[in-house]
Formats: structure tokens, C-alpha cells, sequence
């Protein structure tokens, strides 16, 4: 059944290739989706956290015993596109450089082959498409505020994201700790400004913020354990107000600490601070820092990992599926995870024997014979699923 569609759903991702749409703006993209899952028979929600959609597919038998809930993400981002493919984005500095289109498309394929086997289906099955996983504090937050699973609360939920690094054709998974947490870091630091050729008159940010960007380097390297996987990042950092012969007031920094344990987490934290402001105090400046507690790390739960790897297996072959390694990556479908058991894995969408590009990158090209896998394999996981549940509870 896949197959059958395959060209109808390449179509749909081409759409969506050539009209992306930032985080929280999604509004197009809200009412394509809507209007696709309309033609399957299906009636939408729309709106939920903003622009997101929900869709209920509700089996023929026992309806209401088990709820399996499949998720993707549909926002782009602010790349300007450099793939020359002929369905490019037509809206100049933005692109769905992350997937997200195939994401989406892949979830409106599977529901099309799983409607149209909604007689053989015990139990039920929520499409989930969600908005603004780019964009802190999270889609799928905002569409649980909102109410997504007031009426239903699925027993578990999928989502896959692709993978550049891997072939189209292969599919990869891990169980337990995957992806890590993710919090964003802000600094203000302030000094006293002055002219350029009597720097002892002022105290210079620039020479503040970049004593606490080398002091910080001891967070990872000397109070993070060898075995527990940390990312410090200084992304950005600008002097506010400043010129050749100028030493500025202040500069602001910001960056990200990403790592896969809690208790470590807080404690970095409290490291960032207590280094920051005490190398500014002893400069003779101020520091303000605001750390904004982002994504919790993604965790998969065993049972539901195991379940996509063996269908993976059957349906691909064991040759075509992969264990994978930890991630310093970071997803919002971690909030999913801290309410229903899941598994978020990863589908190859590289050509064999084309360029590599990264995810985030202008030139990204996805492999469009990944939509069939994807399609394929996403709607015979929530049926193997489904009927799982049963016969277990025969």
C-alpha cells in the first residue's frame, strides 16, 4: 500500500518543500494538513497550540480498549535554501532544512493506508502533527496545554526523525538514553565603556566575556564525569555598542548546556553561574545570566524500542536496522515521553554515492524513496501495536 501512494505523497512533500513556514506560523502548513487528513475521512482539530492538528482514527472493534498515537513535526527554519531542486522554497530565507516536510508526509501516508484498513483495526490510533518543535518552549508542550490529550490519553506514542548520516533504506534505534536535554544560556555583562586608547579608564566586557567563555571550558572538562556526556556551547556573542576605537558597555552572549542526567543538570547550571559572575566581579564588571530550562532528555522506553526494531526487521530486513549510539541532539517529543511510553527513532533518507549534507544546512537533500519506508513502517508499527495489546490481553 505503500507503494501505491508513493508518488501521491511525494506530491504532498514537494508542496510542503516549496512552502515553509517558521515555528508558531504555520498556518498553511495547518490547513494542508487538515485538508489531506479531511480526504482520508478523518476529522481534524486544528489549533491546538497554536497551529497544531490532531486527527482520531477509531478502528472498527473496541474502539476505546487502546490508543496508539503517532507524531511529527512541521515547522522549517530560517536557512535561505541552496539545494536547486525545482520545488525549492518559494519563501526566500526559509527551508525545511530539518526534514520536517518528509516528517509530515510520511504521517499523512501511513494514515492513509491505516484508514483504509480501519475494518481490521482493534482499538485506536491518534495522528499527531505538531508545530514549533523548533522554537522553545516545544510544539508538543504547547499542544499538551492546550488540552491534546484531554479527551484520550494514548498508551503509546511514536515519532521518527530522518537521519543524513544513514542510507536511505536503513533504519536505527536506541533503548533508553537517546537525545539530551537542552538549555539555553543568556549572558549580560556589563563593564564601563570608554575610548580605545585608554583602556585603563574602563573596564572592557570584551576582554570579561572572553576570560568567562575560557573559564567556562572547566565545566565540561573538569566537573562533568568522564562518563556523562556534556555539551557546552558558546554560540554568540556581541558587543553592544562598540568600534575600532570604542570599548563597549556591554556584551551579550549566548549558548546552550546539553547533557543526560538531572541531578548533573542542576548542578552545571549552578557551575555556569557561580564561574561567570565570579570572573566578571573579579574583573571589576557584572554579569546577568538567565539559563532557560528547555528540553528534558529523550528517553525510549525498552518494550516500545524493541517493538519498532523487530518490525523494522521484518519489515526491512535485519541487515537494513541499526542500533545507534547517544545523541547530543535534542527533541521536544522528551515531553511526550515523561507522560506515555514510547519511541522516537531514525530513518535514512541519504542517497548512496551523493554529497553528504547536515541537517540545518542549505543544501539538504532527503532521498524521496525514504517517504515509502517511512510511510510503510510507521503504519505496520501501530498496527503490530494494536495487536499486540490485544493478544496479550486475550
Amino acid at each position: 500500500m505503500a507503494h501505491n501512494q508513493f508518488d501521491e505523497v511525494v506530491q504532498w512533500r514537494r508542496w510542503m518543500h516549496r512552502h515553509p513556514e517558521l515555528s508558531q506560523e504555520e498556518h498553511g502548513t495547518m490547513a494542508f494538513v487538515a485538508e489531506r487528513l479531511r480526504q482520508m475521512g478523518l476529522e481534524p482539530r486544528t489549533g491546538i497550540g497554536g497551529t497544531g492538528v490532531m486527527a482520531m482514527l477509531h478502528g472498527a472493534q473496541e474502539p476505546d480498549s487502546y490508543c496508539v498515537a503517532l507524531r511529527a513535526d512541521y515547522d522549517a527554519l530560517p536557512i535561505m535554501e541552496a539545494t536547486g531542486l525545482p520545488f525549492a522554497s518559494e519563501n526566500p530565507g526559509v527551508m525545511h532544512a530539518c526534514g520536517h516536510d518528509m516528517h509530515t508526509c510520511s504521517l499523512l501516508g501511513a494514515a492513509n493506508i491505516l484508514t483504509q484498513l480501519r475494518s481490521q483495526i482493534r482499538g485506536s490510533i491518534m495522528f499527531i502533527f505538531e508545530p514549533s518543535e523548533e522554537k522553545y518552549p516545544g510544539g508538543a508542550r504547547m499542544m499538551m496545554d492546550d488540552g491534546l490529550f484531554d479527551e484520550v490519553m494514548p498508551n503509546e506514542i511514536y515519532a521518527f526523525h530522518c537521519l543524513p548520516e544513514m542510507d536511505c533504506g536503513h533504519v536505527g534505534m536506541k533503548k533508553g538514553k537517546y537525545m539530551a536535554s537542552t538549555d539555553e544560556l543568556y549572558w549580560t555583562i556589563t563593564g564601563r565603556g570608554g575610548h580605545g586608547a585608554t583602556p585603563h579608564l574602563s573596564v572592557d566586557p570584551i576582554l570579561v566575556a572572553s576570560h568567562i567563555v575560557v573559564a567556562l571550558q572547566q565545566v565540561v572538562s573538569r566537573n562533568a564525569a568522564p562518563m556523562m556526556p556534556t555539551v557546552l556551547t558558546i554560540g554568540k556573542m556581541e558587543a553592544m555598542g562598540g568600534r575600532t576605537n570604542i570599548i563597549p558597555e556591554t556584551v551579550k552572549m549566548e549558548g546552550i548546556i546539553r547533557s543526560f542526567d538531572d541531578q548533573w543538570r542542576l548542578r552545571s547550571h549552578d557551575l555556569i553561574r557561580r564561574i561567570s559572575c565570579g570572573v566578571a566581579e573579579a574583573m571589576g564588571a557584572e554579569c546577568d545570566l538567565f539559563i532557560d530550562y528547555g528540553y528534558p532528555p529523550v528517553i525510549n522506553d525498552d518494550r516500545c524500542t524493541q517493538q519498532v526494531y523487530d518490525n523494522a526487521c521484518a519489515y526491512l530486513g535485519a541487515d537494513n536496522v541499526e542500533w545507534l549510539d547517544l545523541r547530543m541532539t535534542a527533541e521536544d517529543f522528551s515531553f511526550f515521553q515523561q507522560k506515555i511510553p514510547s519511541c522516537y527513532f531514525r530513518i535514512g533518507i541519504h542517497e548512496p554515492g551523493t554529497p553528504f549534507s547536515n541537517l540545518h544546512r542549505p543544501n539538504l537533500i532527503v532521498d524521496e524513496r525514504s517517504l515509502e519506508i517511512a510511510c510503510g513502517l510507521v503504519a505496520y508499527n501501530a498496527l503490530t501495536a494494536l495487536a499486540t495489546h490485544c493478544t496479550v490481553n486475550q
